[in-house]
């Protein structure tokens, strides 16, 4: 076993600290055949400081397409030659789309729109649809509507959203190879903004957008210093007419790693599967980040990618015997 390891089960597992960035290179740098004791160590180190609850969530996106950013990876840019186009989902749909992802047993609701931030159009439906939702049903309310004011964070956090989701992405180093309508600073700002309201911070990125190694331990270092309530992590999924479009695949084995690296910098976080498993991990593959290190799943479908079928996420967390995470409700 590599000696990286046996460093982490002391510091992580026993003492409860995260690897720092050069350690986690490490744990990257990892041979095949050291992945298996990686992961097992991951899921020992989620167990203890995490316990075995897995939290489930469902997304809805209240404006696809359109957006005036360019991250690269997104099909939803309005800049790129991409075939999604802007749409407006209207409250009853929202409402409907809440209530579908309660039967699944999810504790979480995310709305999400292809914005730089909410104008005032976006906040009074918002407004209107968390109203709505509160009326319907019993579930926690999430947002991501991309970079805020001081003004809007208050607003978010009076009207009782529970967690705001708003990503790093990429390493502040490889940043603006990602994205250049918009800075790295920008989004830690945001970041720190939601904290401060009280509001929980949804807070992760993508991997496989072409990083190194040591790019991708940046990333999971900087956000376990800014210490999320939950990391959702994503595999690049290249999408036609995007300027990641022609991107490979990351292997399974590197999104294992990937795994158990973001797991050992931070050991209490909810660690969430997020976009891409489907494509790079297979089903295999989710079955073994569930066992190295994984604590939450988005069930369904994504923006403008299909997810695993929920009711597959749900039977193999029932096979796994992992507990879903009941709601508590903070709203």
């Amino acid at each position: 076993m590599a000696d990286i390891l046996e460093v982490a089960r002391q510091q992580v597992l026993e003492e409860g600290t995260g690897l720092d960035r050069d350690q986690l290179i490490q744990v990257l740098q990892l041979q095949d055949d050291d992945v298996p004791a990686l992961l097992e160590l991951a899921h020992a180190v989620r167990m203890k400081w995490c316990g075995p609850d897995v939290e489930v969530e469902g997304i809805v996106s209240l404006k696809t397409g359109g957006c005036p950013e360019d991250c690269h990876f997104c099909s939803q840019s309005g800049l790129f030659d991409s075939p999604v186009r802007s749409v407006w989902l209207d409250i009853p749909e929202l409402v409907q789309a809440a209530k579908e992802t309660a039967a699944t047993g999810a504790s979480e609701f995310c709305i999400v729109a292809a914005v730089r931030g909410p104008n005032e159009r976006l906040m009074t439906q918002v407004r209107e649809g968390i109203d709505a939702i509160n009326e319907a049903v019993d579930i926690n309310i999430a947002l991501s509507l991309g970079m805020l004011t001081q003004e809007q964070v208050d607003q978010f956090a009076e009207w009782g959203v529970h967690r705001y989701n708003h990503n790093l992405e990429a390493a502040k180093s490889y940043f603006p190879q990602v994205v250049t309508t918009h800075s790295y600073e920008e989004r830690w700002e945001t970041c720190q903004m939601v904290r401060e309201a009280g509001m929980e911070l949804c807070c992760g990125g993508l991997v496989g957008m072409g990083e190194t190694l040591e790019q991708r331990a940046e990333l999971a270092a900087e956000l376990a210093s800014l210490d999320p309530h939950e990391v959702p992590l994503n595999f690049l999924n290249p999408r036609p007419g995007t300027p990641f479009g022609d991107q490979e695949v990351m292997s399974s084995a590197d999104a294992l790693r990937a795994i158990g690296a973001f797991r050992l910098a931070m050991p209490r976080t909810i660690l969430r599967y997020a976009g891409g498993r489907e494509l790079t991990l297979g089903d295999l593959g989710t079955r073994e980040g569930l066992l190295g290190g994984i604590n939450a799943v988005i069930v369904g479908n994504y923006l403008t990618t299909l997810g695993r079928n929920a009711d597959e996420d749900i039977a193999l967390l029932a096979e796994l015997e992992m507990p879903i995470k009941e709601l508590s409700k903070t709203l």
